[in-house]
């Protein structure tokens, strides 16, 4: 009896996932819709809370932390929302899916989203394909979805032809 090779399904996602102009595309989107909403918060503060905003007075580096830090929250609550997806990823098409495929749980959505408030961690993601450290940390990935939709609809098909055969 010949055996036939099923591929796992991380194997299969590796051909779906999304290229590096994607990945960037993502990271500028969502950086500057963050810099957005972190404008209309500090905005509605001082209307509500005169002078609360200037008051901080803080240095440089707490300053880049606290925006590191609201940077983690704002993507969590942005991907737990829609389900993987982020504004750049709406734009590009693409989706966060864990490496089995599945929908991210809301524990790797956490890990996820706090790894990109490490410092550099933007760095980790220049290789080909893109492997950031928020990803393989929360063993996530981001796949295109055209791709992922042309791989299912193949399986299907085979699937599909097999059965006929039977």
């Amino acid at each position: 009896m010949l055996m036939e090779y099923q591929p796992e399904p991380h194997e299969n996602l590796e051909y779906c996932r999304a290229n590096s102009m994607k990945r960037f595309a993502n990271y500028l989107i969502d950086f500057v819709a963050f810099y957005i909403i972190l404008f209309f918060i500090g905005f509605v503060t001082e209307i509500l809370f005169p002078g609360s905003v200037s008051e901080l007075n803080l240095g440089p580096i707490e300053d880049r932390l606290l925006t590191l830090f609201l940077y983690g929250v704002v993507m969590f609550l942005i991907e737990t929302a829609f389900q993987g997806k982020s504004l750049g990823k709406f734009i590009t098409k693409t989706r966060a899916v864990s490496k089995n495929g599945e929908d991210i749980s809301i524990q790797n959505l956490l890990i996820r989203n706090f790894m990109r408030a490490v410092p550099f961690n933007a760095l980790s993601a220049l290789g080909n394909p893109p492997n950031p450290w928020h990803d393989s940390v929360s063993n996530t990935l981001v796949v295109d979805e055209k791709k992922l939709d042309l791989m299912n609809r193949k399986e299907t098909f085979f699937d599909d032809l097999k059965n006929q055969k039977q």
